[in-house]
């Protein structure tokens, strides 16, 4: 029975997906998310519902419009995928289709996807998504059993308290921003669902993978060191690791030393 529901949440998350692919593109642009319906961007032809199968049309279409043959971006297939494979990991994970804890961590994934792909594109963490999900995450905490109120707000004064001070820093040392207040809301929410360590680990994950890519871009990509990077395209996946496998990461890093 397992295999059978894991398999509809997959098929849940691809069409969910292929929503949230509409709102990474209509968000940051402030369109509305119901109207039209979806088009093409480039002839602006309405896109039949035979067409709009989420992965299977782009195969079978050969990621081109069926209008005007203009190439669709390999983005839409890649988010229907994540968003799926999301989602089976967060049911994977235990608690059932219809529990609150699925419920909750399905919401808290789909925030992170778009997130983190708003931001690679458009260098922006729009507070529409991360404030909304800082309440609903301190609404969370009321019903939880692994993490309390308070932890919650702790976890989010961690979180973003953090991100403050870096921002403070280097804008002290080098007169500029260093950093978006959106990557601060974002931290606020993911802190406020997490509670502290996982989002300790959140912040070490996302740091580490980021030097590391930006070290990359640097030297193949003949980028300098004022190249910024979307951290919270970094933040998004270290978050989403935090919360099924943080608590294991913490306990066996923990047991190195007893």
């Amino acid at each position: 029975m397992e295999t059978v529901n894991a398999v509809l949440v997959g098929i849940f998350g691809l069409a969910w997906g292929s929503f949230l692919n509409v709102v990474i593109h209509r968000l940051p642009r402030d369109m509305s998310l119901l109207k039209p319906p979806s088009s093409c961007p480039a002839c602006g032809r309405r896109i039949r519902p035979w067409d709009n199968i989420p992965v299977l049309s782009y195969v079978f279409l050969g990621g081109r419009c069926r209008a005007c043959k203009t190439k669709i971006s390999p983005v839409y297939p890649f988010v229907e995928l994540l968003t799926a494979t999301g989602l089976i990991l967060v049911f994977l994970r235990g608690g059932g289709v219809f529990s609150l804890d699925f419920f909750a961590g399905a919401l808290f994934t789909t925030a992170l996807i778009v997130l983190g792909v708003i931001d690679y594109f458009h260098q922006i963490l729009p507070d529409v998504i991360t404030l909304p999900g800082f309440a609903l995450a301190l609404i969370y905490a009321v019903f939880r059993d692994d993490l309390t109120l308070r932890q919650a707000l702790v976890g989010a004064i961690v979180g973003a308290g953090f991100l403050l001070f870096v921002y403070g820093v280097y804008f002290l040392v080098r007169r500029k921003e260093g950093l978006g207040m959106g990557d601060v809301t974002m931290m606020l929410m993911v802190g406020a669902f997490l509670g502290w360590m996982p989002t300790i680990l959140t912040l070490i994950l996302a740091s580490f993978t980021g030097a590391l890519v930006g070290a990359a871009v640097m030297k193949f990509g003949k980028k300098d060191l004022q190249f910024a990077l979307p951290f919270g395209t970094f933040l998004a996946p270290a978050a989403f690791v935090a919360m099924l496998w943080g608590n294991a990461i913490i306990t066996a890093y923990l047991s190195l030393y007893p």
